[in-house]
């Protein structure tokens, strides 16, 4: 049976493999994008709360009811693209399911301009 103190030196080679300073996806984009840490604010998540709860919990794509609020989005129906007033302006905000944020949503927003459709 293996000791314990045989394992802190296969502990120390895999703190050896990792990136120095290795930050996550989102501490990177944060910094490099400064209207990201919008999001974390309070004033972000109470107006989430508001577009959640106006729209009853329920997706402007597909009409699906979720009861688990993670499963939402509020998301900017005209890209803010880092304008104040389009970020926090609640008439510009709808709910939508994860799903369709991350598939539909997404690939509308990233067609060449001119060629949106509805």
């Amino acid at each position: 049976m293996a000791r314990l103190t045989n394992l802190k030196p296969r502990l120390g080679q895999a703190g050896q493999r990792l990136r120095p300073a290795d930050q996550s996806r989102d501490a990177r984009r944060s910094a490099e994008i400064p209207w990201r840490a919008w999001y974390k604010t309070k004033r972000w998540q109470r107006l989430r709360w508001e577009c959640l709860v106006r729209d009853g919990f329920t997706c402007r794509l597909c009409g699906h009811l979720e009861s688990n609020t993670s499963q939402l989005v509020a998301d900017h129906k005209v890209p803010h693209r880092g304008d104040p007033d389009l970020f926090w302006s609640f008439s510009n905000l709808q709910c939508l399911c994860r799903a369709c944020h991350d598939s539909s949503k997404q690939r509308e927003e990233r067609k060449p301009v001119g060629i949106r459709t509805g």
